[in-house]
C-alpha cells in the first residue's frame, strides 16, 4: 500500500466531518475555497455596513435637529402665552378706560373749582392714573397717534379731515386711544387723517 492509500480514509472521513458541520450553514456563508471571492465579498459587506451607518447617523442628526426645534416652539409658544395670557382681559379693561377719560374730559372747569365736585374729580384722576400705572406694569402701552404719519399697523384711520397745516396723511385727531400690548396690537388708535383740500 502507498502513503497515499493510507491517509485516503483518513482524508474521506474529514470531508465527512466537514460536510456534516456544513449542513446548517447557508449556502452564501459557505467558503468554497476561492480566498479572492471571500475577500471581495467582506469587502463588499463591510463597505455596505459602513454605508447603513453614516445612514443612521445622518438620520440622527436629523432627529436630533427636528427635536431641537420642537424645544424651541414649545418654549416661545409658552412665553407667549405668559406675555400675553391677559391679551382677552386687557382688550375689555380699555373700554374702562376710555370711559373714565371720556368722564374726566366732560368735567366743566367751573365743577372742577366747586368745592363739592374737587375731591370727588380727584378721586378720579387718582383712578385713572392708577389704571395706567397697572397697564405699564403689564406691558401695556398707548399708542401715540396726533401729529404722527398714518401707520397702518398702529392706527386706523376712520376719516379724512381737509388740511394745508399738515402734510398729508398726518394724523390731526384721534377718537379712540390705541393700545399694544409687549409688541403686539392690543386696539388700533381710530384716528382722523389729514388731507389736501379740495
Amino acid at each position: 500500500m502507498t502513503d497515499e492509500n493510507k491517509n485516503e480514509p483518513q482524508a474521506q472521513a474529514v470531508d465527512e466531518e466537514v460536510a456534516r458541520e456544513m449542513e446548517g450553514v447557508p449556502e452564501h456563508l459557505r467558503g468554497d475555497g476561492d480566498d479572492d471571492s471571500d475577500e471581495s465579498s467582506l469587502d463588499d459587506a463591510l463597505g455596505k455596513l459602513k454605508g447603513d451607518l453614516e445612514t443612521a447617523m445622518q438620520d440622527v442628526l436629523y432627529a436630533r435637529a427636528e427635536t431641537q426645534n420642537v424645544r424651541r416652539r414649545l418654549e416661545k409658544d409658552v412665553q407667549d402665552a405668559r406675555n400675553y395670557a391677559a391679551t382677552n382681559f386687557a382688550r375689555d379693561i380699555l373700554s374702562v378706560a376710555d370711559n373714565l377719560a371720556r368722564a374726566l374730559d366732560h368735567v366743566p372747569d367751573e365743577l372742577r373749582e366747586h368745592e363739592k365736585a374737587k375731591n370727588f374729580i380727584s378721586g378720579i384722576e387718582a383712578t385713572q392714573r392708577e389704571l395706567e400705572k397697572v397697564f405699564a406694569g403689564n406691558g401695556i402701552t398707548r399708542i401715540a397717534a396726533k401729529g404722527m404719519p398714518l401707520d397702518p399697523n398702529q392706527h386706523q384711520a376712520m376719516m379724512e379731515v381737509p388740511s394745508d397745516e399738515v402734510e398729508p396723511g398726518t394724523i390731526v385727531q384721534e377718537m379712540q386711544a390705541g393700545y399694544m400690548i409687549k409688541d403686539r396690537l392690543l386696539r388700533p388708535a381710530m384716528v382722523g387723517v389729514a388731507k389736501k383740500p379740495d
